[in-house]
């Protein structure tokens, strides 16, 4: 029995009232509200200094709860007694304090470690002395300037006014200018400015400014932008009350563009007064933010010199460069290049190289041999002494490097055989050579988080099913003490069902691809679920959610969105097809010059393949949706395959790739722009369309230009389509969580693909 039909056989008020329910529920299962379910799903230790011990927070079902553990020992015990404190707290502020939830989030320890300090309400810093339990004012909070970046010994500020760098002394004020000579579109210490800023959406980024760790010398970018294209967003609704529409123009390069803003590295050495400009060709810069991103660029720890991981023009190349801060000299130490585009890393925009021996040393992550291994270099002369690690299997992060006793801590994906290949392991191997060791051997995905001397590491351990076991563990991988064990005891309570991981065969009817099902709570195995995809497509992230944990990391809102979805009648999927990272270099590549793939034929054979599973799932009425490269996937889907998806929901897609950023673009679209970049623009193919399709964008997106949207509106008009269009004003990119925009999107599918009306006035709180 459909669940259509379903609701329709219980009349019409029963039915109003039922599919108003499952709505209450979907809300509820929102990552917000599904999380006040649950205990933390991880934790963030706080190390104290050289003690060897750390503080964390942990939010219980009932309490919050501040802890403090020896991690030698592994003793772990309330850091100080809540109940005493809370007492002592609410008499000193003549304000109510609970100790299930005190009114601070962060403990800042004493030397001596017999007081701490923490803040109240952003404003007031506290003192409690954990003898006495004194509890005593000492102060304001030290607002922390978002114009500022400050010193590592905390006695300079530097800050970017009138295109320059200036200098000033927090103890006195005395301000000084670095440079004098910068003007507007040519200045120093910036950053290219998105709209969000000059539209009053987002605040004013911190200027682009890296002090050496002896606080000694400042380094900075000079932006030259006078030249490069603009792009440009009109702002419908100003944010400032005004009533004329307000245009805002930013520097946006296209790919292939040739005229770029360029960023000229300057070193100031500030107590000889010397400005240095790094002899090295400009940063072609791609994106507004930051001229150099992620953890690619760093000083050496005796401030003489910088490390700079710099990738060519379409990716093409990468090379780690080692500057001397005195001179300005610059030399290549390392050079790669790739025909398909190239990383530092399995995960795009982070690095897994890594300098040590006082400079002398380089691990380096590299593709070469098909997959993502690490090679040891001699930095000093450009050699390659041995690769550390080979097989089949994905490198995925550099975790720590004990010098001392010649061991390379690494996370990797698919080395163990039999196991789903996107769970994390860790292993070390000796920089000497030979093979790697497992140090976390259960079946699950490890997130690791080393102490900061390297002799422990902290352990959350999780399946899709299980959630997160917290470990502390020896540098060897035998545990010292259970931490945590996430408790969602209540969030089961609701009748809520864990999703579950499966795996597929690809097209080619070989290759394995891995994905995640949601199923409404009230499931019931004899009635039929419409099916929907959430899909991703972008080539840089995986999308299916391997573990747990993930309920509670960066892709939080991705599970919990599918999760809520369910709730309102669907089976919703999630697939990570080919092209997607963390397998092979040969699987990343499938999708290298061809986005428009999207991995859409591995999720059509997978969700074929659960069909034939789970007899309740309807492959007749399958919808899909996503954002940003989902938006292009979910709109691509609908025009080249309309016999298989019905319903789509398509949030600010860059679906013409000639529209998008050249900094993402260009990496899997390669150079020059050419025919593939045509047949890829989503516009080029509206004619197909025979679904329902929902566009919906936000007027001042500064990632895709809401242009990507309306030249497919365009095409759909001249192809007399219906279609529906939502334009959100004042929405940037990351637009999802919006109250409506879950709402509209809802609707969308109970209305099209359940076959019923939505409630009428429904509001997300």
């Amino acid at each position: 029995m459909e669940i259509r039909l379903k609701l329709e056989r219980e009349g019409a008020t029963a039915a109003s009232k039922n599919l108003w329910q499952r709505y209450v529920r979907a809300e509820r299962l929102l990552a917000a509200n599904a999380l006040d379910l649950t205990s933390d799903l991880l934790i963030r230790p706080h190390w104290i200094g050289d003690s060897g011990r750390f503080w964390y927070r942990w939010k219980s079902l009932t309490a919050v709860e501040f802890l403090l553990v020896d991690a030698a020992s592994g003793d772990r015990a309330p850091a100080f007694d809540h109940d005493r404190l809370a007492a002592a707290l609410s008499l000193a502020t003549g304000r109510p304090c609970s100790a299930a939830r005190l009114p601070f989030t962060e403990i800042e320890f004493a030397e001596s470690g017999t007081s701490i300090e923490f803040d109240i309400d952003g404003e007031e810093r506290w003192s409690c002395d954990l003898d006495s339990y004194a509890c005593a004012r000492v102060g304001d909070v030290a607002q922390t300037l978002r114009d500022v970046v400050r010193s590592p010994d905390g006695q300079w500020e530097a800050f970017s006014r009138d295109c320059n760098v200036w200098l000033r002394s927090v103890e006195t004020g005395e301000e000084r200018a670095i440079t004098t000579d910068g003007v507007e579109k040519n200045g120093y210490g910036e950053e290219l400015l998105s709209p969000l800023t000059t539209g009053g959406i987002a605040d004013p980024p911190p200027p682009w400014l890296r002090w050496s760790p002896d606080s000694g010398k400042l380094l900075f970018c000079r932006v030259d932008q006078r030249e490069a294209p603009q792009f440009h967003l009109v702002q419908s609704v100003p944010k400032d009350g005004e009533i004329r529409p307000k245009l805002h123009s930013f520097a946006y390069p296209l790919p292939g563009d040739e005229v770029l803003p360029l960023a000229y590295l300057v070193c100031a050495d500030l107590s000889a007064g010397a400005l240095t400009t790094v002899d090295i060709d400009p940063i072609e810069v791609q994106y507004h933010g930051p001229p150099v991103y992620g953890n690619g660029l760093w000083w050496s720890a005796d401030s003489e010199t910088i490390y700079f991981v710099r990738q060519g023009r379409g990716y093409f190349s990468i090379d780690l460069i080692i500057i001397d801060t005195k001179t300005g000299t610059a030399r290549i130490a390392i050079s790669e290049e790739s025909g398909t585009g190239i990383d530092p890393s399995v995960w795009r925009g982070t690095s897994n190289v890594r300098v040590f021996a006082d400079g002398s040393r380089v691990v380096w992550y590299s593709q070469r041999d098909g997959w993502g291994q690490l090679y040891l270099y001699d930095a000093e002369n450009s050699v390659l002494i041995r690769q550390l690690t080979s097989g089949s299997y994905e490198v995925s992060n550099v975790e720590y490097i004990d010098e001392a006793a010649g061991m390379l801590y690494f996370t990797a994906m698919g080395r163990e055989a039999g196991r789903d290949p996107y769970y994390h392991h860790l292993y070390r191997v000796s920089l000497d050579g030979g093979e790697p060791e497992l140090l976390t051997p259960e079946d699950a995905a490890h997130t690791i988080s080393f102490a900061p001397g390297g002799g422990c590491f902290i352990d959350n351990c999780s399946t899709l099913e299980q959630p997160p076991l917290i470990l502390l563990r020896k540098a060897d991988g035998s545990i010292i003490c259970e931490l945590e064990r996430a408790d969602i005891s209540a969030l089961e309570a609701t009748g809520w069902k864990k999703p579950e991981r499966f795996k597929a065969k690809a097209r080619d009817g070989s290759s394995d691809v891995y994905g995640a099902i949601f199923r409404p709570s009230d499931l019931d195995p004899e009635a039929q679920y419409p099916v929907i995809d959430y899909i991703y497509g972008g080539p840089q992230a995986i999308q299916a959610p391997a573990a747990f944990a993930d309920a509670a990391r960066e892709r939080e809102k991705n599970f919990w969105e599918a999760q809520s979805l369910a709730e309102l009648g669907f089976v919703v999927v999630m697939i990570d097809g080919l092209g997607m990272p963390g397998r092979s270099k040969a699987q990343h590549d499938h999708s290298y010059r061809k986005l428009q793939d999207n991995g859409l034929p591995d999720h059509i054979t997978a969700i074929r393949q659960l069909a034939d599973r789970y007899g309740y799932l309807d492959i007749s009425s399958v919808g899909i949706f996503g954002h940003s490269a989902g938006g292009y996937a979910s709109c691509r889907a609908m025009f080249t395959y309309p016999d298989f998806f019905k319903v789509a929901v398509s949030s600010a897609g860059n679906h013409d790739h000639r529209l998008d950023k050249a900094t993402w673009v260009e990496r899997y679209m390669g150079l020059p722009v050419s025919d593939h970049y045509v047949f890829s623009a989503n516009q080029n193919h509206a004619e197909n369309l025979q679904g329902k399709l929902l566009l919906i964008h936000g007027d001042m997106d500064e990632n895709v230009h809401v242009a990507s949207t309306m030249v497919v509106v365009d095409a759909l008009i001249k192809a007399n389509k219906d279609f529906d269009l939502l334009i959100m004003p004042n929405q940037p990119h990351g637009c999802t969580a919006h109250p409506y925009f879950v709402r509209r999107r809802w609707d969308y599918f109970v209305r099209h693909l359940l076959g019923v009306e939505p409630p009428s006035g429904y509001e997300i709180g």
